[in-house]
Order: C-alpha cells, then structure tokens, then sequence
C-alpha cells in the first residue's frame, strides 16, 4: 500500500525527521489562505499522486509570489498528472500539498528497502539525491551505497558509519551526527510500520547545516496490514484501478496490465508461466489474476467476471493446477460465470490435478463452448490460433 508524501511526511516528523511546514489543499480557494501561514518566499506546489517523476512531468512548482501559488495550484487540481511513471493517460490530481521553500546546499539520496539476494533490510545511501538519482545510478551505480542490516541485531552506530565515511567527496563537518540520526529514525519506521519502502529524495542539507526530508515515499507491505490497522485508513483507493478494488473486495490477486487475453490461475510462478506463453503465442497478458489455492466457486465467477469487465479483453486463458482448489470446483466457477455474464470471447481452460476427469466433464456437459487444453502446449496453440485467427496481436 502507498502513502502519499504529505501522508510520508506526517510520519516522518513524528519520528523526529525534520520536514519543510506544509499545508495540503484540495480546493483552490484554499491555496490563499495557506501562502498565508507557510513561511514564503518561496513556495513549493507538489502534486499529491502516487507516481515518481513529478518533477519532470510538471507536478512540482517552485513559485515567488502567492497568486503563483494559486495559479499552480489551479493547473494541478482537477487535472491529470503524466511522468515517466504514470503512462501517456497520466493520473488525477485530487490534492495538492503547499510548503514552504528550502534553501539547499546539498542534495543526498536515503532509502530502505528489503535486500532479496541478502534476505535482510538494506539501508541505501548517495550523494546524488534528486530528480536524476535514477539516472545516477544506472551510469554510476558507485555512487550509491548499501548497507545490509542483521533484523537480530538492529541498526547499530558502524551501519551509519560504513555509509557515511565512505563516500567521496567527505561530507561536511557537523552533518554526519545529523544524518546518522535520521537513518536511526528511518530503520525504525521501516520495522515499526511493516514497510517494503522508505525513501527520502532529496534529503537536503542547508548552509546552516540542518537536515529537511524534502519528499518522502512509504509503501507499506500489503501482508502486514492487518497488524497495521491505523495506516491502512491512510489508503487513497481514488488511484487504485475499479476492478482491483473490485478483486480485493474478493480476495483475488489482480493487475491490470496493457494487453488483450485475460489470465486467471492459482499460484504466482503459474501466473508468470502463463504470460510468458502468452507472449510466445504473439500476443500479450491483460491482466494478473491469481485466484489462490483455496478458491471457492464463487471467488472463480466473481474472478472471471471482473476480467470481462475490462473491455479490452478480447480472449480469457484459465490454467488451473488443481490441489487444494480441485478442478471441479473451478469448472462449476466458470460455467456459472459463462452464464451469468454471456461471455462472447473465446475462453480456454487448461485444468490438471485433482478431480480433473470431473472437471472436464462438467465444461462439455455445460452446452457452452470452451476450448479445453489437455496440457500447456495445447493451451499455447489454442492461444495462438485465437492471435491468428481473431487478430490479437497488440
């Protein structure tokens, strides 16, 4: 689950990590009345969307004077925001967070993610934080710093120390007691809060040697959420796609992707499996739909028809490995589904496992048309012969 930066913020500050003073609005009229008690010139106008890249696709706006501010407020609100991380259809602006303009010194890059070729937290450090740290690190990946953290041991003073002594040119005398206190407060949140990401970029430090988060992203893990009941208020489901709220509302695991063939199967490799075939076939994924393995009837219909819903999809491909979920079971599940939606797109089913005789008997005793795929390679040339024959191809 994401948070947005004002959201980030209000945790960060809490924990000790200073943060410039802020003010979200979500109307126009408000912007006045927040230049009024934020300290400025300047000022600050960020888009509040769940996307990297703001900066660069005009989501952030260093302004002079307040009607600026209202301006920049009035050209974000409402519209929609494209980065490079949105796509070309970009994402809309319901909220837009004010503050208070910082003079910086320097810029340095702070995050912590799960490390998952070391299996532990992992805090990373640079010194070229801002809008190009990506491109930084793909031209100049020394420059950016890790350090693997014992989960038993905790964060101790020499992880700070093997981060900050070592780069080049040295930080400046009276940052580095500030900064080791910062990644103490940002291990602690990522542990506290169940986190899979905790970045500040930039973390800038001023000529008067102070420290400010200037932006801020925490993505909580989805898995935690039930021991984190207060954060998963803080969800802002406007940015989430209808049919995955329409997915968690059933348990399923759903993506939207950009293709045209529906996916459903149970279990992730089985998934991957899957839309890598897909793609052999010439064609390309729709969607995610991971169902689980222990799908009732009703989960599968729900699952089928929330992949119709999206009308793009052109084909459904459903590669079942029966176990705890048994074939029958989802034979039942997409017959109803068939029914109750009228499908009108061709829908393949590869089943095996479990009651798979019975499975298969109840599709073709149904009176509805499926193609039945014995094996996976059967399944493919079924999938291909749909490309071919019905122009899939993206």
């Amino acid at each position: 689950m994401k948070l947005h930066e004002y959201q980030a913020k209000d945790i960060l500050g809490k924990s000790g990590i200073t943060v410039p003073n802020g003010q979200l609005v979500t109307e126009v009229d408000q912007a006045t009345k927040a230049t009024q008690i934020i300290n400025g010139p300047p000022w600050v106008v960020k888009a509040q969307v769940h996307a990297g890249g703001r900066g660069k696709g005009g989501g952030i706006r260093l302004v002079q004077y307040p009607y600026e501010v209202v301006t920049a407020t009035e050209a974000l609100l409402g519209n929609r925001l494209v980065t490079p991380q949105t796509g070309p259809d970009g994402i809309p602006v319901n909220q837009v967070l004010i503050e208070e303009g910082v003079e910086i010194d320097r810029e340095y890059y702070l995050g912590m993610i799960v490390d998952r070729s070391t299996a532990c937290p992992t805090m990373i450090f640079s010194t070229a934080g801002g809008m190009d740290i990506e491109e930084a690190a793909a031209s100049s990946s020394e420059v950016i710093l890790k350090e693997p953290i014992d989960p038993a041991a905790g964060w101790m003073i020499h992880n700070s120390r093997n981060l900050l002594y070592n780069v080049d040119p040295p930080l400046p005398m009276g940052a580095v007691r500030t900064l080791m206190a910062v990644m103490g407060s940002v291990y602690k949140i990522f542990m506290t809060l169940d986190c899979s990401l905790v970045e500040i970029n930039p973390l800038a430090l001023t000529r008067d040697r102070k420290v400010y988060a200037l932006d801020a992203k925490i993505n909580i893990d989805d898995n935690a959420l039930y021991r984190q009941k207060e954060l998963l208020l803080l969800e802002d489901t406007r940015e989430k796609d209808p049919l995955e709220l329409m997915a968690d509302k059933y348990h399923l695991n759903y993506i939207r992707l950009e293709g045209n063939i529906g996916v459903m199967v149970n279990g992730a490799g089985l998934a991957m499996a899957t839309m890598d075939m897909i793609k052999m076939a010439g064609a390309e994924p729709a969607n995610f739909l991971d169902v689980g393995g222990g799908a009732s009837e009703d989960m599968i219909t729900k699952g089928v028809e929330i992949i119709l819903k999206d009308e793009r999809v052109k084909a459904i491909m459903i590669n079942i490995f029966g176990g705890i979920l048994r074939c029958d079971v989802l034979a039942r599940g997409v017959v109803a589904a068939a029914r109750k939606t009228g499908i009108q797109v061709p829908l393949i089913v590869r089943m095996e496992g479990t009651n798979v005789e019975e499975g298969r008997a109840i599709l073709k005793d149904s009176g509805l048309k499926f193609f039945v795929a014995k094996d996976l390679a059967e399944a493919a040339a079924l999938v291909a012969r749909q490309v071919s024959e019905k122009g899939l191809k993206n």
